[in-house]
């Protein structure tokens, strides 16, 4: 079992690294290939306007982060939450620290002077192979993503997050409908077609 995930980690790599938007994301600066489908989502829904209070969860490597800070501009209020590390991005400010956690609630609605006009999560669980086990971990991530939103989101505010079809999918979309007045469940051309991953919008937030 050790040989066959070595050797599907390798042939990952292999695949990354000729990834188109593995590497348009190096020509073009971004820290993550993930930009591409955030982008995309909002070339779609118009997500990201100019001075909104954005809340972008689980952030690091920091790519979505660096495009909200393009789209949204200087004047906007962009916070990002990890408990990782993340590298400054200029407009951005970062909180280390978990968010379901008060203390980090607190700096959070603090730094956005307010309640936040979107919030992103792009957050995902490590991979252990074991689709059942993943599946849990990844719905458990989209739920507390979605009670965050339901805590700092002003009303008729967005909410964007990553989902995998499985188990729990279905009920999540369904609660996330008597929250927000649109929602859509969208896959970006930049998720890779083999995989389960999918991104909720969730439009007009009703407090």
């Amino acid at each position: 079992m050790a040989l066959g995930r070595k050797g599907s980690s390798g042939r990952w790599l292999q695949e990354h690294h000729k990834d188109e938007y593995v590497l348009q994301a190096q020509r073009e600066g971004y820290r993550s290939r993930a930009v591409y489908k955030l982008l995309e989502l909002h070339e779609r829904d118009r997500l990201i306007q100019r001075g909104q209070r954005i809340l972008d969860l689980g952030a690091a490597p920091g790519g979505w982060c660096q495009v909200a800070a393009k789209l949204a501009g200087p004047e906007a209020e962009i916070v990002a939450v990890d408990i990782l590390e993340m590298q400054p991005i200029e407009g951005v400010t970062f909180i280390q620290g978990d968010f379901r956690e008060d203390q980090v609630l607190q700096k959070i609605l603090s730094s956005l002077s307010g309640h936040a006009d979107l919030v992103l999560s792009d957050m995902a669980p490590n991979i252990s192979g074991i689709r059942s086990v993943d599946q849990t971990r990844s719905m458990y991530l989209a739920e507390l993503a979605l009670d965050c939103a339901a805590q700092v989101l002003a009303p008729g505010g967005s909410f964007v997050t990553k989902l995998f079809h499985g188990e729990g999918f279905d009920l999540y979309v369904k609660n996330a409908r008597s929250m927000f007045q649109h929602v859509k469940v969208k896959k970006p051309k930049a998720s890779r077609p083999r995989s389960r991953e999918t991104y909720m919008v969730a439009r007009g937030y009703e407090v």
